[in-house]
């Protein structure tokens, strides 16, 4: 080894001991013909001293050098409480450069405010930053724990397919041309979801892999193309069995990873109580103000605007207090989100209502509104109105939004729960059905032999773990009788002949003795970007993409040639299926 000893090893014990480190400059100052540098390596920062100038004049950020020395400890008053190694530092008697650095894009060191397109273009150095390195590292140890929990509980790991055929599991996917097969493509899969129902088939009855997806989505702030997720399918359970295997695992991760110990059993919703009380599928319990429906308060009112199919409410604390320049933004907010705008009441601290509706409202409707709603003098109550689910989405976003502006949730708390029997099928706009999660996914118990007769009120046997607002995992219990899964197929429009074109190799499987299963898949990025305090899963991304789905490192993606896109068939007309297979060779 070229060092003996890592920096961030070092102790008061280790005083008087010869050491060699080796690692990169992070900082240099000088003092007068004294020179002090920190030497950072993984393991963490030493200070080293230059008592000869000539030793260190050539040393700049982030050069890459082995330094020998003696290890003593700091005079009284220069300890540094701030660093595990602040009692010692080590006298250098001999450097030496083992390589150089260009000026640096940006400072290692230091909150430096700098744009994540360069951080990204950079991230090489970005990574040793202690901040990124450090959710590399909270990755790392999750992924050790995750194997070790779900080994214990007795699941096997197994690698499906990259290069795969495409099936519809509701994003577009991203295609990979055959050069040996010339107009005939591979597809990135979307998730192991059909692979691991064939796992069950197979009789392994317990499968988990950590699981590279690929989607072709429309690109948002947090989200990229490729991502991970681990992924869990089990024989011969129901919905307890597969909660309680994630409980343990996610139980495990928190405990070992952030100290917090999971009360579980975890509390469940439906998704129906759900998107009454807080107008989300992900509801954040770290704060109150809870939605409040009002279509009942407003049956008669003269008001057209309330005339709807739903009124609800929500309510800002202290919100009367805003200027109209702030109650302006928020109509250009709800537009932003498509809405026409946010209707609003405001409880004066004498009582009285003001605001643009107050004035639309009877004397009965405003007498008895701050009590409907829970308002008190000062706040501000925000309507929605018109189709239920519109109205319940922006309400939710709204109260999210009241929770940020007002300083209500509170950020050092963990809120877990599960949100279950979501609909099974929810219309597509145009007359028909799609599914909620995918088409495999299993009926409720009790509508088992119905769903097919009101689609609209069946509810899937689904679950959902959800975390600070943020779904972290989500699964079913699968349909595995062919009798049950022709009838989704029928809800959904898909004939026989499709369905055997699409999902083929699994139904065929499905013909011999497939067992009852389910099973779940977390997010893995989102998972490590929780445990490491991050605000984003590129944080906990090793290389990322942009927002864009741009690689800055890389310079990805890129035009390819004329030459490499006719080797790889790009245009090519597929041959005939006798022709794929080879039998006409």
């Amino acid at each position: 080894m070229i060092r003996t000893h890592e920096a961030g090893s070092l102790r008061r014990e280790h005083a008087g001991q010869r050491v060699t480190l080796a690692g990169w400059v992070a900082r240099r100052r000088d003092h007068g013909g004294v020179v002090f540098i920190d030497l950072r390596d993984a393991s963490g920062v030493a200070q080293v001293v230059f008592r000869e100038e000539d030793h260190a004049h050539d040393l700049r950020s982030e050069y890459c050098v082995k330094v020998v020395g003696e290890v003593r400890t700091r005079p009284a008053g220069n300890e540094n409480p701030e660093l595990p190694t602040g009692d010692i530092e080590v006298v250098a008697s001999e450097v030496e450069i083992l390589s150089e650095s260009a000026p640096l894009p940006f400072p290692i060191e230091g909150a430096a405010d700098v744009s994540e397109e360069v951080r990204l273009k950079y991230r090489y150095l970005d990574i040793r930053r202690q901040e990124v390195a450090r959710a590399m590292r909270i990755r790392s140890q999750a992924t050790y724990l995750a194997h070790e929990v779900l080994r214990e509980h007795g699941f096997v790991y197994v690698e499906t397919p990259n290069l795969t055929r495409s099936t519809p599991e509701g994003a577009r996917d991203f295609l990979v041309p055959v050069r040996l097969q010339p107009g005939n493509w591979y597809a990135l899969p979307q998730s192991p979801q059909l692979f691991k129902q064939l796992l069950m088939v197979s009789g392994l009855e317990r499968y988990y892999q950590l699981a590279r997806c690929f989607r072709d989505e429309d690109l948002r702030a947090d989200r990229q193309p490729e991502f991970t997720q681990i992924d869990l399918e089990m024989s011969f359970v129901d919905q307890d069995d597969v909660i309680a295997v994630g409980e343990a695992l996610i139980g495990r991760l928190w405990k070992e990873t952030v100290g917090y110990e999971l009360p579980t059993p975890l509390p469940r919703m439906s998704y129906a109580e759900a998107m009454a009380r807080y107008g989300s599928d992900k509801p954040d319990l770290r704060f109150g103000c809870e939605l409040v429906e009002l279509t009942e308060y407003f049956a008669n009112t003269p008001f057209r605007v309330f005339q709807a199919d739903y009124v609800g409410a929500v309510v800002m604390p202290g919100g009367a207090s805003q200027t109209r320049k702030q109650l302006d933004g928020w109509q250009d907010w709800a537009k932003s989100r498509g809405a026409r705008g946010l209707a609003y009441v405001l409880v004066q601290e004498d009582g009285e209502l003001g605001g643009p509706v107050a004035k639309n409202l009877s004397d009965a409707e405003k007498a008895g509104l701050a009590e409907a709603t829970g308002a008190k003098p000062g706040d501000a109550i925000f309507f929605a109105a018109g189709a239920p689910a519109a109205s319940r989405d922006l309400l939710g976003a709204a109260r999210l939004e009241i929770g940020r502006r007002c300083g209500l949730i509170d950020e050092s708390a963990w809120s877990f729960l599960w949100v279950v029997d979501a609909p099974m099928f929810e219309e597509d706009g145009e007359g028909g059905w799609t599914p909620v999660h995918h088409p495999f996914t299993g009926p409720k118990p009790e509508w088992a032999d119905t769903f097919q007769d009101n689609p609209g009120e069946a509810l899937a046997y689904a679950y959902d773990m959800v975390c600070n607002g943020m779904e972290i995992g989500g699964g079913s219990i699968r349909i595995h009788r062919a009798e049950m899964q022709q009838r989704v197929f029928d809800v959904l429009g898909i004939s026989k002949e499709e369905a055997e074109a699409k999902f083929g190799f699994l139904l065929e499987a499905f013909k011999y003795g497939p067992p009852p299963h389910g099973g779940i898949a977390y997010g893995w990025d989102r998972i490590c970007m929780l445990l490491a305090g991050g605000e984003s899963i590129r944080d906990v991304i090793a290389f990322p993409k942009t927002a864009s789905g741009f690689d800055p490192l890389t310079g990805a993606p890129t035009p390819i040639t004329a030459a490499q896109r006719k080797e790889a068939g790009v245009d090519a007309r597929p041959a005939a299926a006798a022709a794929r297979t080879g039998e006409s060779a």
